[in-house]
């Protein structure tokens, strides 16, 4: 991007549960506003493939601490080609394997970890100022001051039916590991998942991507922020 990254301030911050379609939305809507991309998830993914390869236990939070502490973790932030290394190592791929997600919802859960990463996550909005944020916790606790809040909400049923087909896994299966996941995240004592009260819901289970994108940049153009 950068000469022809549009000036001015616009960040959007993109919650909701896995498979309500956060990251292609807010890919396509970082490429439509000339802006970087954050995918927190993928951090908090790498982090748990750091631990996982430390051998520690996930149960043991100081040891959490000290493997996150240590880790050289790095994502960029181009909607278009980012990518994330854990030591140098690449691991897009690997953080999307099952037994990182068996993981995740446990490492991220440990208290210091999620201040270690939301400080990181802070800087990176800080200094890219044009940016789509998506995660758990964007609106509610990393960018309180978004420009736009939006809670990306699917049904059960369709938010299923999509990871399956990203994973090419069985659909019963994803449905309870779905769940599993709402539930740890939705209820763990730091950072929850849950809806900023200004944040606008939108429900995606009848809607295409395009017409998520149209929606939100008509949002960000009643904002005078577009």
């Amino acid at each position: 991007m950068g000469e022809n990254e549009r000036a001015g301030r616009c960040v959007v911050a993109v919650d909701g549960p896995s498979g309500s379609g956060k990251s292609t939305v807010s890919r396509r809507l970082a490429v439509s506003l000339e802006a970087r991309y954050l995918d927190t998830g993928a951090m908090y993914r790498a982090l748990t493939w750091a631990v996982l390869r430390s051998g520690v236990d996930l149960t043991d939070a100081e040891s959490v601490v000290k493997v996150a502490g240590e880790v050289d973790l790095r994502i960029g932030t181009d909607p278009q080609g980012y990518g994330v290394t854990a030591d140098g190592v690449n691991v897009d791929k690997e953080i999307r394997g099952p037994e990182v997600t068996a993981a995740v919802s446990a490492v991220a859960a440990v208290p210091a970890v999620r201040e270690m990463l939301v400080a990181r996550q802070r800087q990176i909005i800080a200094n890219a100022g044009r940016i789509v944020v998506e995660g758990r916790d964007i609106g509610s606790v990393v960018a309180p001051d978004a420009d736009l809040k939006v809670y990306l909400t699917a049904s059960e049923a369709a938010r299923a039916q999509r990871r399956s087909a990203e994973d090419a896994a069985d659909v019963t299966a994803t449905a309870a590991d779905l769940a599993r996941r709402d539930r740890l995240d939705s209820t763990r004592k730091v950072n929850p998942l849950q809806q900023a009260p200004d944040a606008v819901e939108l429900d995606t289970t009848e809607l295409g991507i395009d017409e998520v994108v149209a929606r939100l940049l008509e949002l960000l153009t009643e904002r005078g922020v577009a």
